[in-house]
């Protein structure tokens, strides 16, 4: 009788070991699937960043007024006088980051982590609003020829003079920023969390 119930116990022992060890390695893979990182593709996610090709992010509007002369040369210098451009420029410079120039070397994966390395943001372009750039002054000094190219140099000038202030007002900067945010818009609905790396 009592050969019969060791049985019996030994017998429900090995079914409930092998129920607890069946469980064991169900949540042991159902655990390992919530952690492991899901495969992604990198040249797939790279195609679809550089769509966005160069990403525009930042544009200043900027007024200067140059002042261009050009004094006489000679003999008849103190009588020949100035030739003379005012230009009131209203002027647009936009920045932002080409990221045709991502490689997958940028790019590197931790877990569902993407370690992004952008490049520098850089002045896009420069131009004069026409509707709103003026001329208010074109002098032709006494005994000077006309020059018509005055007024290009002027403009010239005045892009040149744009430039260099969004640089000193920090648009590069702004671009930079603009475009992480950008990128991380466009990489969340796709479950990709982003960092940027140096």
């Amino acid at each position: 009788m009592w050969k019969t119930r060791f049985i019996i116990a030994g017998l429900v022992l090995v079914i409930l070991s092998m129920f607890l060890l069946v469980a064991g390695l169900l949540m042991v893979r159902w655990y390992q699937q919530g952690q492991r990182p899901v495969p992604r593709n990198t040249a797939v996610f790279l195609r679809n960043i550089q769509t966005l090709n160069h990403l525009v992010t930042v544009e200043q509007r900027l007024e200067k007024v140059v002042v261009l002369e050009d004094p006489p040369t000679g003999k008849l210098a103190l009588l020949a006088g100035d030739n003379r451009v005012i230009l009131v420029a209203h002027g647009v410079v936009k920045a932002g980051v080409d990221l045709s120039q991502i490689t997958e070397k940028d790019m590197k994966w931790r877990g569902t982590n993407l370690i992004l390395r952008l490049p520098s943001s850089q002045i896009t372009d420069v131009y004069l609003d026409e509707q709103r750039t003026q001329l208010i002054e074109h002098k032709t000094g006494f005994l000077r020829r006309f020059d018509a190219q005055l007024p290009e140099l002027a403009r010239q000038q005045a892009l040149h003079d744009m430039r260099r202030a969004a640089r000193e007002y920090g648009i590069l900067a702004e671009a930079d920023q603009r475009a992480r945010a950008s990128l991380q818009k466009f990489l969340e609905p796709m479950g990709i969390s982003v960092q940027f790396g140096e």
